[in-house]
């Protein structure tokens, strides 16, 4: 049976009063009991993906970030609010990681991302200072084919000028095939688009 934790009251902003670390699961049969609504954050190696998560939490190190990319082997578990999940993916598209750890890697994420029931989107991040990558525009058409949520991010925006955040925004969206309007731009660092990606997440989960 599927529990929905109690994620937001009156529309209000969502405050994280308790985030930890609680499973990793590196095959399949190692996935917890879903239970909880969930919301997965994917992106390619050294994308920013820890951070963008230390940061929608306000936390500083609850998600180890590495100076190696490619370094997270398992899909790792992290509850909040005790309501609802983050679950933080592999990264990919790290050339130094072998063919045969990226070979056990994809059975397990696409089982979990397609027979998770809990799951209620997966955050799509894509460093806002380059084009997408081919495995960019893979994952996003293979999320659609299996018709799971998307949110897209353009992240470390702090990175750029204002001048082209708009710029590289329509030229991302083009290449994935989305609205420009629903991908949201964001700054760990700055904490720029926190709070309208943390809204996003909360609108996702309780859906």
């Amino acid at each position: 049976m599927i529990m929905r934790g109690k994620v937001s009251e009156n529309n209000r902003p969502i405050v994280i009063k308790d985030a930890r670390f609680v499973h990793s699961a590196y095959s399949p049969k190692d996935l917890p009991k879903p239970e909880l609504p969930e919301i997965a954050f994917a992106g390619r190696s050294n994308v920013g993906k820890s951070s963008l998560i230390n940061c929608l939490l306000l936390r500083k190190k609850l998600v180890k970030t590495s100076s190696t990319p490619g370094r997270t082997q398992s899909i790792n578990f992290f509850l909040i609010n005790n309501s609802f999940y983050f679950v933080d993916l592999p990264g990919y598209g790290y050339a130094k990681v072998s063919k045969a750890v990226q070979a056990r890697w994809r059975p397990l994420v696409e089982s979990y991302l397609k027979n998770r029931e809990t799951l209620r989107a997966v955050v799509h991040i894509i460093d806002s200072r380059h084009p997408p990558t081919p495995e960019d525009i893979q994952l996003q058409d293979w999320l659609r084919i299996h018709s799971i949520p998307i949110i897209t991010v353009l992240t470390k925006i702090d990175k750029l000028s204002r001048n082209a955040w708009q710029k590289n925004r329509v030229q991302a969206s083009r290449a994935i095939g989305v609205n420009p309007e629903g991908v949201f731009l964001f700054s760990a660092t700055k904490k720029i688009g926190r709070e309208e990606l943390l809204a996003e997440v909360v609108r996702r989960l309780a859906e």
